[in-house]
């Protein structure tokens, strides 16, 4: 196993980790009895958090798996800026939490949404550091990357990062259609999904 895969097996532990914690906040209704339909029609912002969560940390999951498969070496620095990435994953059970407990409140809504976004722009972040850590030498990249047309991608993940500071102040607005709003962009990276440029395809 080289020095990426071992980056990598250790990152698919951590996303498999998190994605699976996300089930844990949808509760069994106690002693619902005859209500038992109404009551779980009543937790609907838990389904809602659920789904949407689960898209952002497999499509981040996605993405991170294709950007490992060219990487044949690593470095401290790489290591360093996929643990923060890592973090991020990590911590999305929680504000995914907040979102289904609190959807359906006024200013708690609110707050609620901010802080979810507040979580996707910092792991959005990371996620740029990380490719642009890759590409500013190109010497971690095997040799089938062409590492000029990986460098210009640069300015992609620039502009993808302002649709999650956009969604921070959505958050203000309405919590559910921030929440929808995250559901969209992790759709969107899922069909556009990170190519890494080869010398082949050039």
């Amino acid at each position: 196993m080289n020095e990426s895969s071992r980056v990598e097996a250790f990152s698919d532990g951590v996303f498999a980790i998190a994605i699976t914690l996300l089930i844990l906040e949808i509760k069994v209704p106690p002693h619902a009895g005859d209500h038992l339909w109404s009551d779980l029609g009543h937790q609907w912002p838990s389904y809602a958090a659920y789904v949407v969560s689960f898209l952002v940390i497999g499509i981040m999951w996605v993405n991170h798996h294709t950007l490992f498969s060219y990487v044949a070496r690593v470095d401290r620095t790489l290591m360093f800026l996929n643990l923060l990435l890592l973090m991020t994953v990590a911590a999305i059970p929680w504000p995914a939490g907040l979102m289904a407990e609190y959807l359906r409140e006024d200013n708690a809504s609110h707050v609620a949404a901010a802080v979810y976004s507040g979580l996707m722009v910092v792991m959005a972040l990371n996620f740029q550091a990380l490719w642009w850590h890759v590409t500013r030498t190109g010497h971690l990249f095997d040799d089938r990357v062409d590492f000029a047309a990986a460098r210009a991608t640069r300015a992609r993940f620039a502009l993808g990062s302002l649709a999650y500071p956009a969604t921070v102040l959505l958050a203000f607005v309405s919590a559910p259609l921030t929440l929808a709003a995250h559901g969209v962009i992790a759709v969107y990276y899922g069909f556009n999904q990170l190519r890494i440029p080869t010398k082949e395809a050039a």
